[in-house]
């Protein structure tokens, strides 16, 4: 097995996407392997998520963050087959509305904490408002500039309340991005899944990866830490990302309950 902890970044350390790896072959070429053992440690998750709910001591938040088409949906998809959708939610973090917007930037995001028991996932998050209105001015830096330091007091509010903190970010190549597009515009069954906007992002293509290696060193801490997961290959990215939420729970190391005395228990026929 890979040692996914390398794509973990230690805080303070300096990140330049340009020079870490997206190709998951670099890590173990052999695609065959990585599913077998994939679906293998998928059964793991889908046993600890059971006994994480069933304890309902204890909550796990997972970040997903990524360039457009980085592969968000179809990790969430993948990695969480199975697993018993009581005790998953799964909140998509959209351009916010009026409402929204009338308050702090934290407040829709605190909304969607996951409660006791729970594996929240985050399918975009706060992380937004270091991003998106970074990259296109949408607030001035006098305002966005802040956030880090407020993100990471309010992801150690969240870790001070039993809530443990994983984050990934699927690294995807330029090249790559272009590709997964071209697909869905040859494939009309995905003309849904594409934007127009999408293409026009393109173009901040840099500015959005200033961004993120911006976000990585100033928010990945000791208690909510971000892993860079090299994501051409889905097989590679599904497998790190489930061997990673499994070594995480694993360390949650959540109990069923004691079983109340049912010795005095008769069903009737």
């Amino acid at each position: 097995m890979p040692d996914f902890s390398q794509h973990r970044i230690k805080p303070g350390q300096k990140v330049d996407l340009r020079k870490t790896e997206t190709d998951g072959r670099s890590f173990e070429p052999d695609r065959d392997k990585c599913e077998r053992e994939f679906r293998t440690v998928r059964e793991e998750l889908i046993e600890l998520q059971e006994r994480l709910n069933a304890e309902s001591r204890q909550k796990l938040l997972v970040v997903f963050q990524a360039m457009d088409a980085g592969g968000k949906d179809g990790t969430i998809r993948s990695v969480f087959k199975g697993v018993n959708p009581q005790g998953v939610s799964v909140t998509a973090f959209k351009k916010p509305t009026e409402q929204e917007l009338s308050r702090d930037f934290l407040w829709r995001v605190h909304m969607a904490v996951p409660a006791n028991g729970m594996i929240g996932v985050f399918n975009r998050s706060h992380y937004e408002d270091v991003l998106v209105v970074r990259v296109h001015n949408i607030v001035p830096e006098s305002v966005w500039k802040p956030r880090y330091d407020q993100i990471n007091q309010f992801e150690e509010l969240l870790t001070q309340s039993n809530t443990t903190i994983i984050k990934f970010f699927l690294h995807i190549a330029k090249k790559e991005q272009k590709q997964r597009f071209q697909e869905r515009l040859d494939d009309p069954a995905k003309h849904w899944k594409f934007d127009r906007e999408d293409l026009a992002k393109r173009e901040y293509w840099d500015d959005y990866r200033r961004a993120f290696e911006d976000m990585l060193e100033k928010c990945s801490t000791k208690s909510a830490p971000w892993y860079v997961i090299p994501a051409d290959q889905n097989w590679y990215r599904d497998y790190a990302v489930c061997s990673l939420l499994v070594d995480i729970l694993k360390k949650m190391d959540p109990k069923y309950p004691t079983p109340p005395d049912l010795s005095d228990v008769r069903i009737e026929d």
